[in-house]
């Protein structure tokens, strides 16, 4: 792992004001803890990339030993990485990550401040480090720490699914933009005119080929980086000439636990979103439970 001195040149940080609804990308962020050459060196099949609060060790370890474990899954490779950005309270996390980092090289943590508005921000500097750390990766995938992933479920995709221009997960097709002012993904008509949003996936999990990154990098010098990342990926996919692609089938990709769940609900799906992380404990042995059940 590398560390960069955080009080030495680290350049400012770029806060997003709660009304603003705009964000400071294109920037130069630096990642200050990396994994320059583990991505290189393992040249995995798939990498799940899981944006995570700075603070959230917690969740960090029950993905450690829930889906965050499975490293090899129908003959192909899986790694994983949290990212991070800068905590906004000087409350002693550097060192404490910095012993995490060294024990679990899983860490990636960029300068720039790690809120709600900076969302947009955390995405964009995923598919910079991917498109610079992982030349031999097929895909990866954005996970959200609070969901359920089916790693052999997903694999099993991925093995007969396009190798270029690919992205799939939920899907949000003619999805209106919102002008309450109370809504928390609120855009002003001078934000943002269209009535609609072109085709995007919504942003707590989704599955990308690995030349995606290079080519939503490209258009996002030529779209405003609205603060909604789900849509921003999604409006710069459009700049590149690109849609995402619906999955095999409807329920593979999943925004809620249904009222009533059959014995094999969890072996039948990729994502679904919990609760918490905490949830996820509690669902990850009745996974297992139902795998072994020949599910």
């Amino acid at each position: 792992c590398y560390f960069l001195n955080l009080f030495g040149n680290a350049p400012p940080l770029h806060q997003v004001p709660p009304l603003q609804y705009f964000v400071a990308y294109p920037h130069q962020y630096k990642f200050i803890v990396d994994e320059p050459i583990r991505c290189l060196k393992e040249s995995p099949f798939l990498v799940l990339m899981v944006p995570v609060a700075p603070h959230n060790r917690e969740a960090r370890d029950i993905i450690r030993n829930t889906w965050g474990k499975e490293t090899t899954v129908l003959g192909q490779e899986v790694s994983h990485y949290f990212l991070l950005g800068l905590s906004k309270e000087e409350d002693g996390l550097e060192d404490l990550q910095e012993q995490e980092s060294r024990t679990h090289h899983d860490i990636l943590q960029s300068d720039f401040l790690d809120s709600y508005n900076n969302l947009t921000i955390k995405t964009m500097v995923m598919f910079e480090w991917l498109s610079t750390h992982c030349p031999n990766t097929t895909y990866a995938m954005k996970i959200d720490s609070d969901m359920f992933l089916n790693v052999q479920n997903l694999i099993d995709m991925l093995l007969k699914a396009p190798k270029r221009l690919y992205m799939t997960g939920m899907m949000a097709r003619g999805a209106p933009v919102l002008r309450d002012h109370t809504s928390k993904w609120f855009l002003p008509y001078s934000a943002f005119p269209e009535s609609t949003y072109p085709p995007y996936v919504l942003g707590m999990g989704y599955v990308f080929s690995l030349d995606l990154p290079k080519k939503i990098l490209e258009a996002s010098a030529h779209v405003k980086a609205v603060y909604i990342e789900d849509v921003y990926v999604g409006l710069c996919m459009k700049h590149a000439g690109l849609t995402p692609t619906d999955p095999p089938h409807g329920g593979l990709f999943r925004t809620t636990v249904p009222s009533f769940t059959n014995s094999c609900y969890w072996t039948s799906v990729i994502t679904t979103i919990l609760q918490n992380s905490n949830q996820l404990l509690n669902v990850w042995g009745i996974y297992q439970t139902q795998a072994h059940s020949g599910c």
